[in-house]
């Protein structure tokens, strides 16, 4: 009797299986919208503490630099969702979680530390490099739907993180290393 009443059960399930529309590149698009939508929020809430705990003027006005453009890419991707006619609401992004938690246990390690720097800013090129990845499928991807205008949109902003890493590197490679690297023979 158990047997019958599962095998009945199973089939129901497999039925509505069946019947659920399969899941389409627009799908993926919007749950991956969702996805940078929140990690960029959560980039919205760290960037003032990293600001607040780089030793550094330059690095922290680069890091209140980019909260200002996170605040203006996250109007651009409320657009995309209206385009959608979804509502602007993330999904928590565990990749996003990962990388701001190494920051913050960078902060923690490297308090007072010479290297602080090096590690807040290595902490943001993370953020970055993922970003650029985000908005590079995105963006390919709302060509290929037709969606032209969302496309401009992802596209801004990819060329703005692109431009932060960039500076990013600049920073490291002209000052911030340098420092790191200073503040280590001098505690030798």
């Amino acid at each position: 009797m158990a047997k019958r009443a599962k095998k009945r059960a199973t089939k129901k399930t497999a039925a509505r299986r069946t019947r659920q529309a399969p899941k389409m590149l627009k799908d993926l698009f919007l749950e991956t919208l969702k996805d940078i939508y929140f990690a960029e929020n959560k980039i919205i809430k760290t960037l003032p503490k990293m600001a607040k705990a780089a030793h550094s003027k330059e690095l922290a006005a680069a890091f209140n630099k980019h909260l200002r453009e996170t605040q203006g890419q996250v109007k651009r991707l409320d657009q995309v969702f209206k385009m959608l006619d979804k509502p602007a609401r993330g999904k928590p992004c565990e990749a996003i979680k990962g990388i701001t938690d190494e920051g913050a246990e960078i902060m923690k390690a490297f308090k007072n530390a010479p290297a602080l720097d090096a590690g807040l800013l290595a902490a943001a090129q993370s953020v970055e490099h993922y970003e650029i990845s985000r908005y590079g499928t995105l963006r390919t991807w709302a060509e290929e739907l037709g969606m032209q205008e969302a496309a401009r949109l992802l596209q801004e902003t990819l060329d703005e993180e692109e431009a932060t890493d960039h500076a990013l590197t600049e920073l490291a490679t002209s000052v911030i290393n340098l420092e790191a690297e200073e503040g280590y023979r001098a505690a030798a």
